[in-house]
């Protein structure tokens, strides 16, 4: 995963369910100072409210790690999507100031997104 993480990249651990996906995500970003939010997917998630959460995250540097993402309906998860590919993107272009959304916000280069399935 840290391999992953030196790409720019995140990760998206798979497996059933309670294999301990998520907390490896939390236990590393433990061992790498830095915090990690979890937030779990579910039916009423907005691409408004996933946008805020990403502004948010690349702003703070934290690291999240987005559990049960196949709730989410289709249409924002593709929305989703490109979301966490802009902030990859700032990240490959190690910009500290990128436009996200049309908004202008800061990218610290310790923010990463991890997503784990079922």
């Amino acid at each position: 995963m840290l391999a992953a993480v030196q790409c720019n990249l995140g990760g998206a651990p798979e497996g059933p369910a309670g294999t301990g996906k998520s907390e490896t995500i939390k236990d590393l970003a433990r061992q790498v100072a830095l915090p990690c939010v979890v937030f779990n997917g579910q039916d009423g998630i907005y691409t408004k409210t996933m946008s805020r959460f990403f502004k948010g995250l690349a702003q703070s540097g934290c690291w999240s790690c987005f559990d049960e993402f196949d709730r989410i309906k289709i249409e924002v998860l593709s929305v989703v999507a490109l979301q966490v590919r802009e902030i990859q993107k700032a990240k490959s272009l190690k910009a500290t100031e990128y436009i996200f959304e049309s908004d202008l916000i800061k990218v610290r280069s310790t923010c990463n997104v991890f997503i784990t399935m079922n």
